[in-house]
């Protein structure tokens, strides 16, 4: 493998920092038109479900701890319950969707809050308003058919589901960071690709180095007369 010379390197990147700057703003720019013009941005509406004990005077701390353990592992049916088809279509109906449960279901993420008795129903959608309207019915539809299944009013809605204003999928300043970076990165790489495969002769050393003898005279070029000349006539 060709060996290297580092300083070399290091000015033929200082003598061509005007293209890094170049393809780095240019892929700042693509990165900003991305950013505001072409992604679509999304939102998302958020609601908690808590699974509760209905407690009376007989309740001991034994009985309401064992309820509390049965609740947490029931926390996983409860989730693939939620994106069910019974849920999903009952949803569609009650606030008139223009989709199919599939889609709707695509949209939903369900996870539980680890330790707890806690289900977290996050719906995505590019209009802020219907991400929210569908969480929310989602939280309602879903106690409901609870009740209906297993015959128990276990379920209490935690946090209703508000409108967020900003996207969470666009970040611009990081977008543009990112772009910065690849820019550099790529016009680094690019240059660095030509500079390794570049076999042409540059200087006397070049030639040195390839004939393996020291050049005993140079030709100088045009640029260096007349700069010379011009040295001359000040003289």
């Amino acid at each position: 493998m060709e060996e290297i010379n580092l300083k070399d390197l290091f000015s033929y990147y200082v003598k061509r920092i005007p293209i890094i700057i170049i393809v780095t703003t240019i892929a700042l720019i693509i990165g900003l038109i991305y950013s505001t013009k072409i992604q679509v941005p999304m939102y998302h509406g958020t609601t908690t479900i808590i699974l509760v004990q209905k407690q009376n005077d007989k309740d001991t701390s034994y009985a309401y701890q064992n309820e509390l353990n049965i609740n947490e592992k029931l926390v996983t049916t409860y989730s693939q319950i939620i994106k069910s088809r019974r849920v999903l279509e009952q949803v569609i109906n009650n606030i008139k969707l223009k989709t199919t449960t599939k889609e709707l279901a695509d949209k939903i993420n369900v996870t539980a809050v680890t330790d707890t008795s806690i289900i977290k129903v996050s719906v995505s959608d590019k209009d802020n308003k219907k991400a929210v309207l569908i969480a929310n019915e989602i939280s309602n539809v879903f106690k409901k058919e609870i009740s209906n299944i297993y015959n128990l009013e276990n379920v209490s809605t935690v946090d209703n589901a508000i409108i967020e204003e900003k996207p969470y999928n666009i970040n611009i300043i990081k977008e543009l960071l990112i772009a910065c970076l690849a820019g550099i990165v790529l016009s680094c790489g690019a240059l660095f690709i030509i500079y390794y495969f570049d076999n042409t002769i540059k200087t006397k050393n070049d030639i040195e180095e390839l004939i393996g003898i020291p050049v005993l005279a140079e030709v100088p070029t045009a640029k260096k007369l007349a700069k010379k000349n011009n040295i001359r006539g000040d003289k």
